[in-house]
């Protein structure tokens, strides 16, 4: 009976248990690096039209996306479509852009050309092939009709990002 009983109250008894929450940390490095090989510099061949064509006196930007280990990134890559800074505009300035290959470490590579997709002032590609591409940017501003861009400087961003796909 006494062991009845006993059992009975320790069956009755609150168990008593900790718990403790083990954190687990990881940290991703991106195995596609973006540099910056050539910073665009904006022509002014007419009074109305900046443009970062050679023709018309510019630079164009280069980019340079590194891939470590291919098929797990694309570049993307969009063009200007405003100034970051300019002095102040009363008209409309139309924006036209492309993105293309400009050198690669891999002959692979050059079919990015011909893979990419452009939608609105973006250019996606895959990054299939490990190793270096450089991409080349051309950006060109038209103010207004048969107007003067004033006088001042202009500044505008080529983002490019690299996503895991």
């Amino acid at each position: 009976m006494f062991k009845k009983v006993l059992l009975a109250s320790l069956l009755a008894l609150p168990l008593i248990t900790t718990a403790e929450d083990i954190p687990i940390t990881g940290t991703v490095t991106s195995k596609c690096v973006i540099y910056t090989e050539t910073p665009g510099v904006y022509g002014n061949p007419t009074p109305g039209v900046l443009s970062t064509a050679v023709v018309d006196g510019g630079v164009q930007p280069i980019i340079r996306y590194d891939v470590v280990q291919s098929g797990f990134y694309k570049a993307v890559i969009t063009v200007p479509n405003s100034f970051t800074s300019s002095p102040v505009l009363s008209d409309v300035v139309r924006w036209t852009g492309s993105v293309d290959v400009s050198r690669v470490t891999d002959a692979a590579m050059s079919a990015y050309s011909t893979s990419k997709r452009t939608y609105n002032e973006t250019t996606e590609v895959n990054l299939t092939v490990a190793g270096s591409v450089w991409f080349k940017a051309d950006s060109k501003a038209e103010y207004g009709y048969n107007k003067a861009f004033p006088a001042g400087t202009y500044r505008s961003i080529v983002t490019a990002t690299c996503l895991a796909v």
